[in-house]
């Protein structure tokens, strides 16, 4: 039992608890509606979770420093625009370079918030809702009501949505899921094996005691925000291959989307516990019962918006509750190995 406890961690319950509900929801799913356990609707939602997660991958990285970053929707707008613009105007960019481009463009405003919050002490939830606002405003008068259509797009940006890497019988894993995989599979091992990683989750813990401990805590935040930007410009990018027409109001709510992920996912609102593949399983969660509850009863998008909103409620309620009752599990032998040693 020891041994066991040792090995899992409460946040790995909650893993697997979100993997748990993902198979009843496909289940439920599956008996109600006709073809819903289909390669049709595999792709659907591995599409839509592609971009949602490769946000919530760098808004995890924030929230685990106790802050957030409300302005990623707007980033991946400006992004998607940007780059699609620079495409058009110049179709023979090669492919590698519209991605540095995108990764740049939103690291630089993922920059700034950086700043503001890590060395100008503006709370990141008024700096980083102000700058949702400036973003897309920018996207604006930037975009000057013109479209970026799939015509005025090289091809190859048109067909990497459409491309197979590989297929496991029926279900094909297209490149923009098998990306975002990628970057979670990375920035798992940033967060458990490196330095940065652990310095993410002391600040997060206790901001104060990390800085009479040394740590930079100012450079962390402000690394972390630019990272964050960094993945929007990314996701922007995914968001430009998978839909090519892309207009002024691009990327809008995605930032409640990303919030939505990593808070089901797990990930401590107060900073310092979480994964960013529980913030990934939070995503595919989310959109599976927003592609199944939209089959099924016929909701419309507000109520989709609503179903978010409830899910983040519950999910930070049983963070209070759930994981905390799974801590005090945790500690309780420590503890009374403790008390047996003093006595």
């Amino acid at each position: 039992m020891h041994t066991w406890r040792q090995r899992m961690r409460p946040e790995q319950i909650r893993e697997l608890s979100l993997v748990g509900l993902i198979v009843i929801a496909l289940l439920i799913f599956g008996w109600q509606i006709e073809n819903f356990l289909s390669a049709r609707t595999f792709n659907r939602i591995t599409s839509s979770v592609a971009i949602v997660g490769m946000v919530a991958i760098g808004q995890t990285l924030v929230v685990l420093t106790r802050n957030i970053d409300l302005s990623v929707g707007s980033i991946v707008g400006f992004t998607a625009y940007f780059v699609g613009s620079q495409l058009a105007a110049n179709p023979g960019l090669p492919p590698v370079m519209a991605v540095v481009l995108a990764v740049l463009t939103g690291g630089a405003l993922g920059l700034v918030n950086g700043l503001i919050v890590a060395y100008g002490r503006v709370p990141a939830i008024i700096t980083t809702l102000g700058t949702l606002a400036i973003y897309r405003m920018l996207l604006i008068n930037y975009a000057n009501a013109r479209t970026i259509t799939v015509d005025s797009l090289p091809s190859w940006v048109v067909e990497l949505s459409r491309q197979t890497i590989f297929t496991i019988g029926d279900f094909a894993v297209r490149p923009l899921f098998a990306i975002t995989i990628a970057a979670v599979v990375v920035f798992q091992f940033v967060l458990a094996y490196t330095v940065f990683g652990r310095r993410l989750y002391a600040i997060g813990s206790n901001p104060e005691a990390a800085r009479f401990a040394g740590l930079p805590a100012q450079r962390t935040v402000l690394a972390a925000f630019v990272l964050c930007g960094m993945l929007a410009g990314m996701a922007g990018f995914l968001f430009l291959a998978r839909f090519g027409n892309i207009t002024a109001v691009a990327g809008q709510g995605i930032e409640l989307e990303s919030v939505a992920a990593v808070v089901v996912g797990g990930v401590n609102t107060f900073g310092g516990s979480g994964t960013v593949l529980g913030a990934l399983l939070g995503a595919f969660l989310i959109d599976l019962l927003g592609q199944g509850l939209l089959r099924w009863l016929g909701i419309s998008e507000f109520w989709r918006d609503a179903l978010l909103g409830l899910l983040i409620l519950l999910a930070v309620a049983s963070d209070s509750v759930i994981l905390g009752w799974l801590r005090r599990i945790w500690a309780a032998p420590a503890l009374r190995a403790e008390v047996s040693n003093e006595g």
